[in-house]
């Protein structure tokens, strides 16, 4: 509950920076000057700029969301542009950081080895940072990298963009930051649709079968990120069972009859066989 407060307080915020950005009186200039035309400001090149140069907070989210909404609207052939772009434009600036290392080489100080760093992170990661101020900006980011993925071979000096998306990740999803919940026949209906989707050991057939794996005695246990509490990122499923089980199939039988948790871990009494 509060991570939904929280989300639509974010939200609240970009409208409001939205509408600020929308007043202001360069804005207006611009409108004044349209003349038809789509402004070079609204182009997701001018957008990214506008949001590297740092504005104020509640602006900055309503950047990152136009921004983040202009490249879902793109096609996929203007989103391998903005691949490009992000490439060729918001890289590492070469002579400052050959500067800067030399300047290190020269003096490894404390403080050259700073600006050795600043000189050595590329602007986009910093891009990057601000798209995640926008509400669902993780998601948007982790769905970009989805689409960067598979145009690596052909274009392998894209690497780098993948490098500086996985090192934000390996941040943004440090086991410090996810939360550990138990799912059962209560939770959302668009979570539990994630887990029929995303089971690839043993498929979920359905709504029956994933009641059935949800049952008294089952557990469902999965790893959250508060950005994406509708996303299981990890995800293990129990069957509780007086000692080890042999053999997984029989457990995955939709027919076999659901017990009492405490029932399911009895130990039998002896001369009792029942199941």
């Amino acid at each position: 509950m509060s991570t939904r407060f929280f989300q639509d307080m974010l939200g609240s915020i970009a409208e409001r920076g939205r509408q600020l950005i929308d007043r202001s009186p360069a804005r207006d200039l611009a409108k004044s000057s349209r003349k038809g035309s789509e402004r070079s400001s609204d182009t997701i090149e001018e957008l990214s700029r506008a949001l590297l140069s740092g504005r104020g907070e509640a602006s900055g989210v309503a950047l990152a969301r136009q921004l983040l909404d202009r490249y879902t609207g793109l096609p996929v052939s203007d989103r391998i542009k903005f691949f490009q772009l992000l490439g060729r434009d918001f890289g590492p600036d070469q002579p400052a950081l050959r500067v800067a290392w030399n300047e290190y080489d020269k003096n490894p100080s404390p403080k050259k080895l700073r600006e050795l760093l600043r000189a050595v992170e590329p602007p986009r990661q910093e891009l990057f940072r601000r798209f995640n101020l926008a509400p669902a900006g993780i998601a948007m980011l982790v769905e970009m990298r989805r689409q960067l993925l598979p145009t690596l071979g052909a274009h392998p000096q894209r690497v780098g963009i993948d490098t500086d998306l996985m090192h934000l990740f390996r941040s943004w999803f440090n086991r410090g930051f996810l939360v550990l919940q138990r799912i059962d026949w209560r939770t959302s209906a668009l979570v539990l649709e994630r887990l029929i989707q995303h089971e690839s050991v043993h498929q979920i057939q359905g709504w029956d079968d994933l009641r059935r794996r949800l049952e008294a005695d089952r557990r469902c246990y999965a790893f959250f990120h508060p950005a994406l509490p509708d996303e299981p990122l990890i995800f293990i499923e129990v069957a509780l069972t007086r000692g080890l089980a042999a053999r997984v199939q029989p457990l995955l039988d939709p027919d076999l009859a659901p017990r009492s948790a405490a029932r399911a871990c009895q130990r039998p009494r002896p001369g009792h066989t029942g199941r």
